[in-house]
């Protein structure tokens, strides 16, 4: 893993529980524990933590709530396998980007693929004036951002725009999903922004896809938003960020 990686992601945390969760599930998902490997005996994993028993149990219920572990009486606890995990988890999320960043950039682009094209059609159907003005304050917000000393704030706004296209069609598994993967998109928009010209480029994109809900088209707002997307993609392929094969 490069330690580019661990350097971006690094998180205080206000309790000794938060950091024990961060601990353990860093371990789980860089496979120092495989799937259906017990943990450590209580004693000694508190012990190399350096925390009693009692913050260990906590911890572990956590990550038993994140599909990550599961205890039995007898057999302990175990580690289960990825696919029993909630990777719409942020922890999980954070915790997959610090191990194998190239993986979640893969994800989120094929999750945005699937989700966002459809969602931008519901938005030209159903977004009312209200719907409409964010999608337009979010835009101004990125062109100002985009024209300000070092862009500050640009990633920001386009998180806002995103999220505010998945809650403009008035479904809320939709609305809620852009708000369970913003650290995805927040690491996929920071890669993809780092190409020379990206920034600059994508701005036409993201206003034809509210030109397009603003006029009910609903295959124009797909096909907008997809473009952007497939933009974005090919921005990652190219940045000077782009983390290395093994992380």
């Amino acid at each position: 893993m490069a330690s580019r990686g661990r350097a971006e992601i690094m998180t205080k945390f206000p309790t000794m529980h938060q950091r024990v969760v961060d601990e353990l599930g860093r371990r789980v998902v860089g496979g120092a524990w495989g799937p259906g490997d017990p943990l450590p005996v209580e004693d000694a994993l508190a012990a190399a933590i350096g925390v009693s028993r009692g913050v260990l149990r906590e911890a572990v219920k956590s990550l038993v709530a994140k599909g990550m572990l599961h205890v039995r009486p007898r057999t302990g606890t175990r580690v289960l396998p990825p696919e029993h995990w909630n990777h719409l988890d942020p922890d999980v999320l954070r915790w997959k980007q610090a191990e194998d960043a190239a993986a979640l950039l893969r994800d989120t682009g094929e999750l945005r693929r699937i989700a966002e094209p459809e969602a931008a059609r519901l938005a030209a159907e159903r977004a009312g004036p209200e719907d409409v003005r964010v999608l337009y304050d979010a835009l101004a917000a990125m062109e100002a951002a985009a024209a300000s000393p070092g862009r500050a704030g640009y990633v920001e706004a386009d998180i806002v725009f995103h999220r505010a296209l998945l809650d403009a069609g008035g479904n809320r598994l939709l609305g809620s999903l852009g708000r369970a993967v913003e650290i995805a998109l927040q690491h996929s928009f920071v890669i993809s922004t780092q190409t020379p010209g990206a920034v600059e480029g994508s701005l036409p994109g993201h206003r034809a896809v509210v030109e397009a809900v603003e006029a009910r088209d609903p295959d124009a707002a797909a096909a907008a938003v997809l473009a952007v997307i497939e933009a974005a993609g090919q921005e990652i392929a190219r940045s000077p960020g782009l983390p290395d094969d093994d992380g």
